[in-house]
Parts: C-alpha cells; sequence; structure tokens
C-alpha cells in the first residue's frame, strides 16, 4: 500500500538510550494509551497541520502511536508535501493514491464515517480522510495495544523491510530521554541524538559527496551529519570514521548509535550505517546504500566476516 519506498513503522517511545531492547518488547509495552510528545526530529520533519492531524486520528485507536501514522506520512509521501505521480492526483505505478497510498479498493473500505473536518464524499487525496483511514486500517489489523503492530505494518506494505524501517522512524519520532548508559547496552548520549537524527532522514536521495538533509547523504556523510547534529566532530570518509573511533569489541552488544562498517577489512572500508536497535532480534541500522537508493533502515549482520552483498561486516566502533 505505499508508493515508493518501504519504512519500518515506529513504536514512538523514543529512541533515546533504547539500548539493545528488542523492538518488540518495546512495543509490548505499548498497551497503554499513553502518547509519546514529538522529538525535534518530528518537530523538524513534520509540519504542525500533519503533526496533529496523526495525533487525533491516532487517539482513534487506543494504543496505536501517532508516531506510527506519522512514520507512514513520512515514507509515502512526505508528509503530503511530495509532488511524486499519485500524491495529490492521479495514481503511482502500484495504483497507489494520496498522501497514505492507498489502493482505490482499500481506502474505500476504510473511508467511513468523514472524519471531522475532512472531504464528503472522502477523497485519498485529503489529508484528513487519508490519515483517519490509515488508522482505522492499522485497529483493524491488530494495531490497537501495541503487541500485534508489526504485523498491522505488515499488512499495510506486505514488506519486512517496510516494517523495519517505520518502526524505527516512529521510534525517532518519540521524545529523546535519558536511560541505560553505554556500557549496560544502551545508547551514549550523542549516539541516542546521532541515530535519531539519521532516522529523521529516512527517504533523502544517495548522493556521493552528499551531506545535506533533504538533498542527499552518501553514506560516510549521513554519519558525520548525524553526529555532527549530537555535537560530535568526525572525520569525513567511512575508513578515517573507523580509524578514529573506538572499537567495540566483537562479543559485546551494539548500542543504538554504535557504527557499523563493511568492506574488504579494516584497511579496506568501503561502507558505515548507523546501528538503530533490534527488530524482531534482527539487528538494523539506518544507512545511505548506494546509488539510486535513499537513505533507509535495514538489517546487517553482526558476525565479524559475515558477508553483506559483495562487502563483508568489519565490525563496529563506538564514537
Amino acid at each position: 500500500m505505499r508508493g515508493v519506498v518501504g519504512a519500518l513503522m515506529a513504536l514512538g517511545l523514543g529512541i533515546g538510550l533504547l539500548g539493545t531492547a528488542v523492538v518488540g518488547s518495546a512495543m509490548a509495552m505499548l498497551g497503554t494509551d499513553v502518547q509519546p510528545a514529538a522529538s525535534s526530529a518530528a518537530v523538524s520533519k513534520v509540519p504542525p497541520a500533519m503533526l496533529a492531524l496523526y495525533q487525533e486520528a491516532a487517539a482513534t485507536c487506543p494504543g496505536l502511536p501517532w508516531t506510527v501514522l506519522a512514520a507512514i506520512g513520512t515514507i509515502e509521501s512526505d508528509n503530503g508535501e511530495s509532488t511524486l505521480p499519485g500524491v495529490h492526483s492521479g495514481a503511482n505505478a502500484a495504483g497507489a493514491e494520496g498522501p497514505m497510498q492507498f489502493l482505490p479498493e482499500t481506502f474505500a473500505a476504510y473511508a467511513a464515517p468523514v472524519p471531522p473536518g475532512g472531504a464528503d464524499p472522502a477523497s485519498a487525496y485529503d489529508a484528513v480522510d487519508a490519515v483517519y483511514a490509515a488508522a482505522r486500517l492499522l485497529c483493524a489489523n491488530g494495531a490497537a495495544g501495541g503487541p500485534a503492530l508489526a504485523g498491522a505494518v505488515f499488512a499495510y506494505n506486505h514488506s519486512s523491510t517496510y516494517v523495519a524501517e517505520v518502526l524505527a522512524l516512529a521510534h525517532a519520532f518519540g521524545t529523546v530521554t535519558t536511560g541505560t548508559p553505554a556500557e549496560k547496552g544502551g545508547a551514549t548520549p550523542a549516539g541516542a541524538v546521532a541515530v535519531a537524527w539519521a532516522l529523521a532522514q529516512i527517504g533523502t536521495p544517495y548522493a556521493w559527496g552528499g551531506e545535506t538533509p533533504g538533498v542527499g547523504f552518501d553514506c560516510s556523510g549521513l554519519v558525520q551529519a548525524a553526529y555532527r547534529a549530537a555535537g560530535v566532530v568526525l572525520p569525513r570518509v567511512a575508513q578515517a570514521q573507523y580509524d578514529a573511533t573506538t572499537k567495540v569489541v566483537p562479543s559485546s552488544a551494539l548500542a543504538p548509535g554504535d557504527l557499523v562498517f563493511f568492506g574488504l577489512g579494516s584497511d579496506g572500508i568501503d561502507h558505515v550505517g548507523l546501528f538503530a536497535g533490534l527488530v524482531g532480534g534482527r539487528p538494523v541500522m539506518v544507512d545511505a546504500p548506494h546509488a539510486g537508493a535513499d537513505v533507509r533502515a535495514e538489517y546487517f549482520p553482526t558476525a565479524p566476516g559475515a558477508a553483506f552483498g559483495s562487502m563483508v561486516y568489519v565490525g563496529a566502533t563506538r564514537p
């Protein structure tokens, strides 16, 4: 059900100092009506009117974090600001329409009743109608209360990668808080800010040499910019970032914000990402992967020497 890029629906607990807690465990804590406050990443990425709309629509499904709706809307249409086909009129190549990228028949099934402020008759291109319909669809597929949230996101767009990215982005949209210190498996304060900032860049195109939000990043440019936002200065290229930062012992747990490196070996680093957390027990990083792709969250191996495309996983460091 989405147009262009898949992303995981985050939980809205706030990524800050999440440690190595599995996203599924965090989701289990969502079985309340307590909603997270908007993080600085959410405020900078989501227009105020859309942020309020996501919050209002989520309230119709107890236990559905508004951050999940915001993550979907950001991924699908940049919160209605995208000029791609199908967002404001017509359909994309998959036949999806509107800011939440509904197939017409699916939207029709969840469009009623028309919500306050929505178009009448309901329209998939109307932001109010679309966001409320998305909340109803997620709720119908088990999002109420939290435990089945991942399955509800999968039903929205049948991709496990989409689920991982949405969940990660939603985490970034929740308020960053303090928590477990890094030596006990949590993020450092700088790491928490850096990974939240990087997750908020999901959907930004890859650009070799890029380091500008909304314009483009390459892998090391994203890492450098994310840590700059956290007040930490890092070298520009991936090899130099690996050489300049403290190595994480392979047997140690990764913490959000740790840098994960890939290449031919410690002297042949070709790629870097930021560890975001665990989804279903599997490690997820946010990275700018390659030309023709966008910044995204994706699974990766953590066994030294394990294959990752044409490269291998080399190891992790902690700035």
